[in-house]
């Protein structure tokens, strides 16, 4: 019932965006809840949020989420074509009674222009960042007046969420509108919580027992790049890890997914087809196994990878011999994982260093 009324939401915000002319919204999961267009509402001083370490019973589940969210518009002789990006992502620890330990949470917005003919007309070699990358120069309190910036009242709803249960995240954290119903947390969050909340539900449904335990350091990080604009594309390409390392810096748990977020744009600058679904979302079809004569698929080698990771630190991780190719040359992993691994090795390394 829960899934159906998440679907029902998320259609009615859909159907509610595509009406505006031109724009077409496209959400790689059901339970996306809409945007964080108004991120500043006038509140008291912030209040901290203290937490204290919650007691895990059972096993401990480390959980991944990379929510997309859509909009394209066609170039028009009057105005440049868009593909304008919003993206969650969302780590989670959680024990056998879904009661969270832990979670962490950042954000990528990013839009793409391009002209009648097809040509992205917006810089495809500047670095993207990240809300949490981008810090006080995210600029929520200098140009729209916010009493704290988005990291800030981030870190806030994180600290909120600990010590609960993902039901009562869902289904009672927030006022129908999106923002926090709790009213210390409205004095730290006024941001639009929506998202954050759906795609924390997403890495909840994504968790797995993968070895960590309670008390272990859970760890967020992504890299990014953007396509090339040759190939008719706006592509923005997200690596994103959730993982867990102990009090000497061991990898406990480790899941890793990737995203090739994408508008294709003919020649005369219209959107004719997109993809917002992550590389694990799309398994099989992905089609390493059925068009490139791969003895795994993408996500098996990525599980594959970071269950290899796991029991290691970030220097012996940094460690692991590549090919020329860029692939394992340690022979057991090898077995395993045939693709390049200098993006997941630069991914570890951006989440540890």
């Amino acid at each position: 019932m829960k899934k159906i009324i998440s679907m029902i939401l998320a259609l009615a915000m859909v159907l509610a965006l595509a009406g505006c002319a031109g724009t077409t919204v496209v959400v790689n999961n059901y339970n996306y809840y809409g945007t964080d267009s108004s991120e500043a509402t006038e509140a008291p001083a912030t209040t901290p949020i203290e937490t204290e370490p919650v007691a895990a019973e059972g096993a401990v589940r480390t959980g991944l989420a990379i929510v997309t969210g859509l909009d394209t518009v066609d170039a028009t002789a009057e105005e440049e074509g868009s593909a304008d990006f919003a993206i969650t992502l969302a780590g989670i620890l959680v024990d056998e009674n879904d009661v969270i330990l832990d979670c962490s949470i950042d954000a990528i917005g990013h839009k793409f222009t391009f002209d009648t003919t097809g040509a992205l007309t917006s810089d495809i070699t500047a670095d993207v960042l990240t809300k949490n990358e981008l810090g006080d120069n995210y600029n929520m309190k200098t140009y729209g007046g916010a009493i704290a910036e988005w990291y800030e009242q981030v870190d806030a709803f994180e600290a909120y969420c600990i010590g609960k249960t993902i039901d009562e995240i869902q289904n009672g954290a927030l006022t129908e509108s999106g923002y926090a119903a709790d009213a210390d947390l409205a004095t730290s969050a006024t941001i639009n919580l929506f998202d954050y909340v759906s795609a924390l539900v997403t890495a909840h449904s994504n968790a797995q027992v993968l070895g960590a335990e309670a008390g272990d350091k859970l760890v967020l990080s992504c890299t990014t790049s953007q396509g090339d604009a040759a190939q008719g594309n706006a592509q923005l390409n997200v690596d994103a890890v959730a993982l867990t390392v102990n009090e000497e810096g061991v990898i406990t748990s480790c899941q890793i997914d990737a995203l090739q977020g994408k508008a294709t744009i003919d020649e005369n600058g219209a959107v004719t087809g997109t993809n917002v679904d992550t590389k694990n979302t799309l398994g099989f079809d992905y089609g390493m196994v059925a068009w490139a004569g791969a003895t795994y698929e993408w996500f098996e080698q990525a599980a594959n990878f970071a269950s290899y990771i796991t029991g290691k630190t970030a220097a012996e991780v940094d460690g692991i011999a590549m090919t020329e190719a860029t692939a394992p040359a340690d022979a057991d992993l090898a077995t395993s994982v045939t693709i390049s691994i200098y993006g997941f090795k630069s991914l570890i390394a951006k989440a540890l260093g």
